[in-house]
């Protein structure tokens, strides 16, 4: 009989950390008796089918799999898969549903029902008329593999003589059809198409298909002791001499820097932010969605070497709810990037109370992101919330907090939220140019100003 998969770094915080096993107590009848179940979460960057997370059968003849021990109070998000996306767990009338959740504390055994797997993405097409595949094997040399391309091409592209930006985007399946993604789409196309009926200028937008079981090999630029990975060079290779090639010589695009983006999340975040540091003298913007910083300590050290060599705009996002490491990541690489080169201009950092690490928080977000990464171009003369970035002092802090001296007098409200994305204050109607945060605990808190239709963001240390 096969030994339970268990992936056991027991360590001492005041005695041993608390671990938990997943049990599955029913699968759906149709589910193929050849098929193993793997589960996919943050913990081993969403990769559906990764061989140290297969759940084995037990005494009982239940799949499962007990998972690294964690300190109580862990968090973690999942999903259970067959081995993709195309194959992920679906709710009891085939619907998506959300990440599974578990804090470490809660019991060592979890008993789960799968209801319904996907097959495939199940249901018609959702693609606009103007999406299209503009090749099902796209040679990718520098990897020696071939990868599906879609193409979002603005209304009016055919009988226009316009050029286009361009925004690369990965895990090209979930970008503009629910048949072929694996936990909802970003409906980038609808998106769009509804800013562009708004009078508001769009762009080409290209769609690299992630590539399953490579998925993170490719998004990775360095290896992990237990993941592996580390093709992401080569990849971002295969875009900037290959793919970007390709598409200037066949499609009306404007191949500028200042006209190219890139954007992902997850691993695809991650990629994006190396892929547009490592590489300025082609792009010009990179749209950072909930980005695996955790991946790679070798990040940082990148960033800081990479610096800023020309004009560029970063977005980075994350959820309230995925996590204190995501949110300490993304606030800790917003100072990173300051100390870098960069000025509080070049960055938009956001941090949005209550999302969760998928693609309907992505989705909500994509308009503004693009929005502001394209600004120039996009010709929007509405009056959006815009995010920028602030730095408070004293940091670290015990009593008051004071904004900068040119910071706006009019200030509607203040939000202090904490690494958990939880809001555990809000200061409304502010007076001065300072906020008292003695009251709080010793901790990392993001806190959010609003002024108008605009709001400023910045981390303070309290001590």
């Amino acid at each position: 009989m096969k030994n339970l998969l268990a992936i056991l770094f027991l360590f001492a915080v005041g005695g041993l950390a608390a671990q938990v096993t997943f049990v599955i107590d029913a699968l759906p009848e149709y589910t193929p008796p050849d098929d193993y179940i793997y589960i996919a979460g943050d913990f081993n960057g969403w990769t559906p089918g990764d061989p140290n997370f297969r759940l084995a059968k037990n005494e009982q003849q239940k799949w499962a799999i007990t998972l690294a021990a964690a300190t109580q109070g862990t968090q973690i998000q999942f999903k259970f898969t067959r081995g993709s996306w195309e194959t992920v767990e679906k709710g009891q009338s085939g619907e998506e549903i959300g990440n599974r959740l578990f804090t470490y504390g809660n019991g060592s055994t979890v008993n789960i029902v799968i209801y319904n797997w996907a097959q495939g993405g199940g249901g018609g097409s959702t693609a606009a008329e103007n999406v299209i595949i503009m090749d099902d094997a796209f040679e990718m040399p520098q990897l020696g593999r071939t990868r599906r391309i879609w193409l979002y091409l603005p209304p009016g592209y055919e009988t226009s003589e316009n050029n286009y930006p361009v925004l690369y985007m990965h895990d090209g399946q979930n970008l503009f059809d629910d048949a072929t993604s694996f936990a909802g789409e970003w409906h980038i196309d609808e998106t769009l198409n509804d800013l562009f009926d708004q009078g508001i200028n769009v762009p080409i937008v290209v769609g690299i298909d992630n590539g399953g079981a490579e998925r993170l090999n490719e998004y990775t630029p360095w290896k992990h002791v237990v993941h592996g990975g580390g093709d992401g060079e080569l990849y971002m290779q295969f875009i900037t001499e290959t793919l970007k090639p390709y598409i200037d010589g066949h499609y009306r695009t404007l191949p500028g820097r200042e006209h190219t983006g890139i954007m992902g999340s997850s691993l695809g975040g991650l990629i994006s932010h190396f892929g547009a540091l490592d590489n300025q003298d082609i792009f010009s913007k990179a749209g950072i969605f909930s980005p695996s910083y955790w991946f790679s300590d070798s990040l940082w050290a990148f960033t800081r070497e990479a610096g800023k060599q020309d004009a560029m705009r970063l977005y980075l996002m994350c959820g309230g709810m995925e996590g204190q490491n995501t949110i300490n990541d993304v606030m800790d690489m917003q100072d990173s990037l300051l100390v870098s080169g960069y000025q509080e201009e070049d960055l938009s950092v956001k941090i949005i109370p209550g999302g969760q690490h998928n693609e309907n928080l992505w989705s909500g977000d994509f308009g503004e992101a693009y929005l502001w990464l394209f600004a120039a171009y996009a010709n929007d003369i509405t009056e959006h919330v815009r995010y920028e970035v602030i730095r408070l002092y004293p940091n670290p802090a015990t009593g008051m907090v004071s904004f900068p001296a040119d910071f706006p007098r009019d200030i509607d409200s203040v939000d202090i939220i904490d690494m958990q994305g939880v809001l555990v204050n809000r200061i409304e109607p502010v007076t001065g140019r300072e906020i008292d945060i003695s009251g709080l605990s010793n901790g990392i808190y993001v806190i959010l100003v609003r002024t108008g239709n605009t709001w400023y963001q910045g981390k303070v240390v309290k001590e």
